[in-house]
């Protein structure tokens, strides 16, 4: 039985590929004598390819292509700044098409390993990167994205100039823009503290701000051991031992340490007095100086690197966890002032965190919106149709009103920094350092994932370059403290300043909506919208200010939202710009007080928390 239905389908099969078949072959004309039929061979071993290949994103200059960011940059720089500026970025956005790209991919392509013994049985730690990961450290200095803010050339444009070339470095720094922001970081500190002319520090503040790759340094910054991630006060275990003047040997573990191959780092520690007791808390931790190598001979600082972290993204980054055996260091700050003299640090790689969050964004954006300009279905490129249009626009004003807010952050640091800011001026900074960092971190998430998806199967292709943008994505929410922790920071703002800061937030967007409020149209609804949600949202809090510990983040939110409106719609009526017009009028069409909206849902209430214990813990 089996037999004939092996032979029916040997049959069947054969009458499928006669020439009278219109699915598999096409039969060649036929002469007048000869009109029986003919079986055309089939080779299945060949089968075509086909003719259609689809066409990746073009990279362009990121600076000449970025309209909007060139614009808002003409508005805030002015014009003899403006000009060398925009000469120097234009050059600087053909070098990155041309070159650093380039070896950024290489980063990616070869991340850093890590060879603890030599060929007879030394240990060595040796922390091994690709030749790209040390071009980019030597293009680094060339470019001064670390310099550009300590020459100081521009006064207090020079914070802004820096920004914008790091905001077109980061994307292609294959992850090297992580190393810079923690030597910037050290930077500042060490010039905060007074201390660029002291001895030690003097040569590393030299090398940390140098254009010469020679001597150009990077720093690290190991703080994060076991038990603390965010809470460094309880969590810091390392100790430090008197070891002559302010000398000190560490002891202790340290869980990350990005930038592992940095030349120096700023760690914290808690000091043993003679008769071996120490301060616990906040009060107990001091901050120290260290340099991971000895310089002559190279060999580690009493430092053994246990093991590189396998981490989601920036696989570019060696990432490591270390112990501390007698780690020769220099106690940096006042004992017990550890934790102070870190904050001028943290404002300097929160804003490199935003910038690189916000570069993110707009660099997925781009190639987005290329490709939607080539990609072909259904007859027509993705650019024609209406729908795949408004999910584009609506990243693309996302993108934007993140770009005005590092543009804000860059012109407050850089008028604080030359002592030309108001006290309001301050206050914002401070208010807006974390509020910034956590907002554009989460939007970049989101942003990213979007423009992935609108690449189709071809956006979860490694090969495409893709995916990286949305690993690497995902570290910003964390680095520099989550989106909670970071909400409870602006919250210890607001009573550390009694509210004043709150008050001060509310009279500098009211101050950049009045304006608009004397016109008539979209842009004076939207102003006495954010006008009446912070006079509402003021009440609230004043009325019951524990609400703001359960909704902290979408305080922080509010915040972000409604200043970036508040910025765009003061813009758009001094300049009447229809492009920022309408971006201002569509980024506060959105929801711009998620703090009132949820709090009316009674999410802030103590049902509300209790109701969360039982479903997430009962």
């Amino acid at each position: 039985m089996f037999a004939n239905v092996r032979r029916a389908r040997c049959h069947n099969l054969c009458r499928r590929y006669k020439t009278d078949s219109k699915h598999y072959a096409q039969q060649p004309q036929l002469n007048a004598k000869n009109q029986e039929s003919k079986v055309v061979e089939v080779d299945f071993a060949k089968a075509k390819h086909g003719t259609f290949f689809q066409q990746p994103p073009q990279f362009r200059n990121p600076w000449t292509s970025d309209t909007f960011a060139t614009k808002l940059t003409q508005l805030y720089l002015p014009k003899e700044v403006f000009r060398p500026v925009t000469v120097d970025l234009t050059r600087f956005g053909d070098r990155i098409v041309s070159e650093i790209d380039a070896l950024g991919n290489e980063c990616e392509n070869y991340p850093p390993t890590l060879t603890h013994f030599d060929a007879w049985g030394n240990r060595i730690d040796e922390i091994n990167t690709c030749s790209a990961w040390k071009q980019q450290k030597a293009i680094s200095a060339e470019e001064g994205v670390v310099a550009i803010a300590y020459e100081n050339a521009y006064r207090e444009y020079s914070r802004f100039y820096q920004v914008l070339k790091l905001y077109l470095y980061a994307p292609s720094s294959g992850l090297y823009s992580c190393p810079i922001a923690m030597t910037d970081g050290a930077a500042k500190c060490i010039k905060s503290l007074g201390l660029t002319q002291q001895s030690v520090y003097k040569n590393a503040f030299e090398r940390l701000t140098t254009r010469d790759a020679s001597q150009f340094w990077t720093s690290g910054q190991w703080m994060t051991e076991k038990g603390g991630g965010s809470d460094v006060a309880n969590g810091t275990e390392t100790l430090a031992l008197h070891d002559g003047d302010d000398e000190y040997k560490l002891y202790g573990y340290k869980w990350f340490s990005s930038a592992t191959d940095s030349d120096m780092t700023l760690t914290l520690a808690r000091i043993v007095d003679n008769d071996g007791n120490k301060t616990a808390g906040t009060k107990g931790l001091t901050m120290f100086y260290l340099e991971t190598r000895n310089e002559d001979t190279k060999q580690l600082n009493n430092i053994n690197v246990v093991k590189l972290k396998n981490k989601l993204g920036t696989r570019q980054l060696p990432t490591a966890e270390l112990l501390l055996d007698g780690t020769r260091a220099f106690k940096m700050s006042n004992e017990g002032r550890g934790v102070a003299s870190i904050a001028d640090m943290l404002q300097i790689t929160r804003l490199h965190n935003s910038l690189s969050a916000v570069s993110g964004m707009r660099r997925s954006l781009a190639m987005a919106t290329d490709y939607a300009s080539k990609r072909k279905a259904f007859g027509n490129t993705l650019s024609r149709y209406p729908l795949h249009n408004n999910t584009l626009a609506e990243l693309e004003i996302e993108t934007r009103a993140a770009f005005v807010l590092i543009a804000e952050m860059a012109r407050l640091l850089g008028a604080d920094e030359n002592k030309v800011g108001s006290d309001n001026d301050k206050m914002i900074l401070r208010l807006l350092n974390p509020v910034v960092k956590l907002y554009t971190a989460k939007q970049s998430i989101a942003v990213a994932s979007e423009c992935l998806e609108s690449f189709g199967g071809q956006g979860y292709i490694e090969d495409t370059g893709l995916p990286k943008l949305l690993r690497d994505a995902q570290v910003l929410s964390i680095w520099e403290g989550t989106s909670n922790v970071l909400s409870l920071d602006v919250l210890r703002v607001l009573n550390k300043s009694n509210g004043e800061a709150l008050v001060c937030f509310n009279n500098v967007v009211n101050q950049k909506l009045r304006k608009a409020l004397t016109t008539s149209g979209d842009l004076k609804s939207s102003a006495e919208t954010i006008a009446d949600g912070l006079n509402e949202m003021a009440k609230i809090i004043a009325e019951n200010p524990r609400l703001l510990e359960s909704g902290a983040r979408y305080f922080a939110f509010s915040l972000a939202r409604t200043y970036a409106a508040a910025v765009l719609i003061d813009l758009a009526t001094k300049t009447g710009d229809q492009d920022i017009v309408v971006t201002a009028t569509r980024w506060a069409s959105q929801d711009l007080f998620p703090f009132l909206t949820n709090n009316r849902k009674g999410m802030f209430s103590a049902q509300y928390a209790k109701e969360n214990r039982d479903m997430l813990y009962s």
